[in-house]
């Protein structure tokens, strides 16, 4: 692993230990060249990920990525760092296991709002509104009123 600090290759592992999920596993680095120390996680990969945009272009699925997004519209909600990298670590493995490498972001976008649904209410609109392009107050409103009504989250 490479030091983030001065870029030597050969760093030490001071400690490992797995993450409340045993879902990754949580190493202490360090540096004998600079003496900087660093964390990085290990998670398991069942399969390479390609993510099929709305114009047709393609590219690497990126769980960092997915993981800003959320992260964003949960920002200043009270849910534990540990939840939200469960509903991380969950959406991923259901992507993975869905059969296909090859997923439209469509099917990502749609598998974020299911969990963000049944999380936090106001990051599932926050989340909403950037993935469906709400342009207007009024957007907001037929969609909450959708919701409301029972009716499919594509009508709003």
């Amino acid at each position: 692993m490479r030091c983030p600090f001065c870029g030597n290759t050969d760093t030490q592992v001071r400690d490992s230990r797995p993450t409340e999920e045993h879902a990754a596993i949580r190493r202490r680095r360090f540096c004998p060249k600079c003496s900087g120390r660093f964390t990085t996680f290990e998670r398991v990969q069942l399969r390479d990920l390609v993510v099929i945009k709305s114009d047709s272009r393609r590219e690497d699925f990126d769980r960092d990525k997915l993981a800003r997004s959320i992260r964003l519209a949960m920002n200043r909600r009270h849910v534990e760092p540990e939840r939200l990298d469960q509903l991380i670590t969950g959406i991923v493995r259901r992507l993975e296991t869905g059969g296909d490498t090859d997923i439209p972001s469509k099917t990502i976008g749609d598998e974020v709002m299911r969990a963000l649904e049944r999380t936090d209410p106001v990051a599932y609109i926050r989340y909403a509104s950037v993935y469906k392009n709400f342009d207007s107050v009024e957007d907001f409103l037929a969609f909450i009123e959708a919701k409301r009504a029972g009716k499919d989250e594509d009508a709003a």
